[in-house]
This record gives C-alpha cells, sequence and structure tokens, in this order.
C-alpha cells in the first residue's frame, strides 16, 4: 500500500487553481491546506475542492505535522522565504516558477 502525499498549498489565485484542478487527477496526492491571503476567498476555494485547513498564514499550515509537502504558487517575491520556511519546518516544497527576482535571494 502506497502512502498518500499530503500537500499544503499557497496562494488561491489563478496559479494555486490550475494546480488545485490537477492535483485531484493524480492518485495518492491529496491537498489538506489551502493558504492564501484573503480568507473568505480561500475558504470558497477550498470548499470547492474539499479541502479542510484554510489559513492566511504559511506557519498555521507548516506546523501540521500531517503536511508533507508545500507547493508556493504565491507572488514571486514571496518565494525565496516561503520556500526557506517550507525548507526549515521539514516539508518537501515545489516553487512555482521562478524563484526568485534578485540573484542574491535565491543564494
Amino acid at each position: 500500500m502506497s502512502k498518500t502525499i499530503k500537500v499544503a498549498l499557497a496562494g488561491a489565485g489563478a496559479f494555486g487553481i490550475k494546480h488545485l484542478d490537477g492535483i485531484k487527477n493524480i492518485d495518492g496526492v491529496e491537498v489538506i491546506s489551502l493558504i492564501s491571503r484573503d480568507l473568505d476567498k480561500t475558504r470558497e476555494v477550498a470548499a470547492q475542492y474539499g479541502i479542510g485547513h484554510v489559513t492566511t498564514d504559511l506557519a498555521d499550515s507548516l506546523a501540521l505535522p500531517e503536511v508533507d509537502a508545500v507547493i508556493l504558487c504565491t507572488p514571486t517575491q514571496m518565494h525565496a522565504s516561503q520556500t526557506l520556511a517550507c525548507l526549515q519546518a521539514g516539508k518537501h516544497v515545489q516553487v512555482e516558477i521562478p524563484l526568485c527576482d534578485v540573484l542574491a535571494d535565491g543564494e
């Protein structure tokens, strides 16, 4: 029996929704937490996709022990710091491109 990969997805905008549409077609992957700045919109998107945990703070999702990985579909200027937070929390992370606008942020 294979393990279901439990994912937190940050960003409930257009790119996040594209990822959610794709993920629902992948066996063994479940989005269990949705993070975005507008809580009401995030709740609405979460309800459409059956996601139980909703927050405006990435740290809330990173604190969930059941989260295996995080997909970042947030604005580019947030990617580097959010990636570091995910890695420091021991989570796998996939970043919507690009990682950063400035090379120093990526280093």
